[in-house]
């Protein structure tokens, strides 16, 4: 009996598995080091949302990646930042700076925008949301 069950029983196992697994909430850490790659995290970030709504995002910054998040911030064609961002943060997204490098460039938590929130390490940061909060890692 044995046997017969067993064979049965593993592909069960795997005809299911994918279902269980489709059932798991999509968790996803984007990280930004150089705000020279920010436009394209925006981006990819939002094509991100398009293709999987219900996604849930963080960004998160340090070093040179925490300037598109800092008052005023542009792009090399003079286009704020903060519209994206915020567009982002209305659709769900976390966006997060390292207390770190805002320390080591003598800035503060208002010189950030407001829909960003200051973490005490941005890569302490990305590793708690991969061991402990089971995020994907991305980098744009």
């Amino acid at each position: 009996m044995t046997r017969i069950l067993t064979p049965f029983l593993a592909a069960l196992l795997l005809a299911t598995a994918p279902m269980a697994a489709s059932a798991a909430e999509e968790k996803v850490v984007y990280h930004v080091n150089d705000s020279a790659n920010a436009r394209v995290a925006l981006n990819n970030v939002s094509n991100h949302l398009n293709a999987a709504p219900d996604a849930k995002i963080v960004v998160v910054t340090h070093g040179k990646g925490i300037d598109f998040l800092l008052n005023g911030a542009e792009d090399a064609n003079g286009n704020p930042y903060e519209i994206g961002v915020q567009t982002l943060k209305s659709r769900g997204v976390d966006f997060r700076v390292c207390n770190n490098t805002l320390k080591s460039r003598k800035l503060g938590a208002s010189d950030v925008v407001e829909e960003a929130t200051v973490v005490p390490s941005g890569v302490a940061e990305i590793g708690k949301l991969q061991a402990q909060e089971g995020y994907v890692y991305l980098k744009p």
